[in-house]
């Protein structure tokens, strides 16, 4: 791979983590819940709000990639380090899309709704560049993908698993923290559950062919 197209790579990976922030800002406005691997940060964006929702989703990357040390030990590959500055890019992108969104008036359920859907939109739209990027995976898959070749399952079978876990542990948090009261986790989870991996494979489709040929520089391709 040549150096240009690393550089191009890393840039359309880094366009990706935008718009997955923005994605992640625009549901979260609409106080209906976020997708599940972001829920565990929500919850506890509820409870200690004297941290940034980024912060949170900082540290909740921070724990995924230590999480991915301990199962692969000497099978950890230092690049896969990188994942750390991109953390803190997304988060700080998450707050930056916040302070964007803000703007917009949710006073009605509908409203609320409609940040959901947008916010799922731009989310899996962010994603699927991400992926065609193909160079560092988030902090989230890459657990996954650590999980799932240490117990030689399928990726997709062990990422359902994980987002039903991050559910079940934002559940725990917020019945721990606003007393036996469900917060942070609404249909918007669900919403975003459901469609997100539906929606990244409808861009990936339509997204694929033209940017291999913008990152390889092969026009007939």
């Amino acid at each position: 791979m040549s150096k240009t197209e690393t550089a191009k790579r890393y840039i359309l990976c880094i366009a990706g983590l935008f718009f997955a922030a923005l994605g992640v800002a625009f549901s979260k406005h609409g106080e209906l819940g976020v997708s599940p691997i972001s829920s565990v940060s929500n919850v506890l964006y509820c409870r200690f709000d004297d941290i940034s929702l980024g912060m949170w989703l900082v540290i909740w990357n921070c724990v995924m990639i230590v999480g991915q040390v301990i199962i692969l030990r000497r099978d950890f590959k230092l690049i896969e380090l990188l994942q750390l500055p991109l953390s803190f890019l997304f988060g700080w992108f998450t707050d930056l899309g916040m302070i964007f969104v803000s703007l917009i008036p949710v006073d009605t359920y509908f409203a609320r709704l409609l940040m959901i859907i947008i916010g799922t939109l731009v989310l899996s739209f962010g994603i699927s560049l991400s992926v065609i990027a193909n160079v560092i995976m988030n902090s989230g898959e890459a657990f996954v993908r650590a999980v799932s070749d240490k117990m030689h399952k399928e990726f997709g079978y062990v990422k359902i698993g994980f987002d039903i876990f991050c559910v079940l542990l934002a559940v725990t948090l917020s019945l721990i923290f606003f007393d036996l009261t469900v917060v942070g986790v609404r249909e918007g989870t669900v919403i975003a559950a459901v469609f997100t991996g539906i929606i990244v494979k409808f861009f990936g489709s339509i997204l694929k062919n033209p940017l291999d040929r913008f990152l390889t520089g092969n026009r007939c391709k």
